[in-house]
């Protein structure tokens, strides 16, 4: 049969398009290919999850540790979204990187279209379903208990019987005073009363010595005129005066170095209190020349070697302070126990007593003369002394005060009566019945 050329050359254009056609889905991979070389595009398919509805959180008080737990209710199937491109696109797409997204176009079916349509629908739908809800998390109680915060309140033997009582803090107010130390005055002052027990005097520890309790007097009352004249501190004048009976106690000397004895003990106690102690000289001056500064240094030494360098045994005028704190006492008040403190450092058959115990019979004895108040709880707590306990020792104190009137010893009386000590030692109550009818009781 005779072919035509308008046949032959149609033949020819259909042969050529069908090979073209094969060596597109010859490199055009498919579908199931792509997808074992890519994996799936949506992973959230493949595990299951997508369109998973998460229940409220919800806590399981059995367990201790408090574990959250959350509950899938239900599986909904995997959606996939599925759509209809020709194989020039498809060819572009796995050409082209990154894959572009095929255009619609005219030869994009109708059908195609709605599919691609009603999946992303069903995306979307998917994503706004696996959103969580909003979660109220309520507390569940730890497996461990909270740990109390660690007490440091004072766990002495009075504190029940302080609970008890109505005592006052005195130091509340002191915080803001780094000076005052607020935070442990209590156990420094604990500290002071452990001292004076350990760092005593014996009574009449001067028995069978060369030297008598009345020279000793003599010796102390002569220191109090030099203290005065150097203007040293109150606190001088006491340790001076320890150090004396300290020493003594220890290595009793002979009459003629007895002065020499009081000059050393109070350059020692300048040196331990002041801030610019007087020299040798000065002292060597004030003996009129009766002893060296070779004698003066010497008993030093030996001072310093007979009580192990130890100078820090409380004075009364410590406890004093803390007593007219607690107490709040006026001046007047704080001055007269004062006077009254320092008529017993001449007076021998008293140098065995605490000065914790002096300091509070002095204060307690000066507001009975000058107001009468009481001795308050909270007085008797920070001294440690009952009103009970005090009043046999405010009865020498008394025959003390009426006995000065008469004294030869009158160097603690006259710095007393000065205008710049309020002339303390002048006032008439101490002269009232009260302290004569208390005298007596202690003659």
């Amino acid at each position: 049969m005779a072919i035509t050329r308008s046949e032959l050359a149609r033949k020819a254009g259909s042969s050529t398009d069908s090979k073209m056609n094969d060596n597109i889905d010859a490199t055009v991979p498919s579908k199931a290919a792509m997808e074992q070389a890519m994996g799936s595009r949506f992973a959230l398919g493949d595990i299951g999850n997508i369109g998973a509805k998460v229940s409220s959180l919800t806590l399981d008080p059995l367990k201790k540790n408090g574990a959250i737990k959350k509950e899938i209710l239900g599986q909904q199937p995997a959606i996939t979204r599925q759509k209809t491109i020709t194989r020039r696109a498809l060819a572009q797409a796995v050409t082209m990187a990154p894959p572009a997204a095929p255009a619609v176009t005219a030869a994009t079916s109708l059908s195609s279209l709605s599919t691609s349509v009603k999946a992303t629908a069903l995306k979307t739908e998917v994503y706004c379903d696996f959103k969580e809800p909003a979660v109220i998390v309520e507390p569940v109680p730890a497996s461990v208990m909270p740990v109390a915060p660690m007490d440091i309140s004072e766990d002495r033997a009075d504190a029940f019987s302080r609970a008890l009582v109505p005592v006052e803090d005195i130091d509340a107010n002191d915080h803001d005073n780094p000076q005052l130390v607020s935070e442990y005055v209590c156990d420094i002052y604990d500290y002071m009363h452990q001292m004076e027990k350990r760092l005593f005097v014996r009574h009449h520890y001067l028995d069978g010595a060369d030297i008598t309790g009345k020279m000793r007097s003599i010796l102390v009352d002569w220191l109090c005129q030099v203290h005065h004249r150097f203007h040293l501190l109150q606190e001088t004048l006491y340790l001076t005066v320890a150090i004396i009976d300290r020493y003594l106690q220890e290595k009793p000397v002979i009459r003629n170095k007895l002065q020499l004895v009081g000059v050393t003990a109070m350059l020692l106690a300048s040196k331990y209190e002041e801030m610019f102690a007087p020299e040798v000289a000065d002292f060597v001056y004030i003996t009129d020349n009766a002893y060296s500064k070779a004698d003066i240094r010497e008993m030093e030494r030996d001072i310093l070697r007979t009580l192990n360098f130890s100078f820090g045994k409380p004075l009364c005028l410590h406890f004093l302070r803390r007593n007219s704190k607690a107490g709040q006492v006026d001046a007047t008040k704080h001055t007269l126990a004062k006077y009254m403190m320092e008529l017993t450092i001449t007076e021998y058959d008293m140098v065995h007593l605490p000065p914790s115990q002096i300091a509070a019979a002095a204060l307690y004895l000066s507001i009975k003369l000058l107001d009468n108040s009481p001795w308050t709880e909270t007085l008797a707590y920070y001294s440690t002394y009952s009103e009970d306990h005090l009043q046999p020792l405010a009865t020498k104190l008394a025959g003390l005060v009426h006995k000065a009137e008469t004294s030869k010893l009158t160097a603690i009386r006259t710095k007393y009566s000065t205008s710049k000590l309020m002339k303390i030692s002048q006032i008439p109550e101490l002269k009232s019945p009260l302290i004569t009818e208390l005298a007596g009781q202690a003659s």
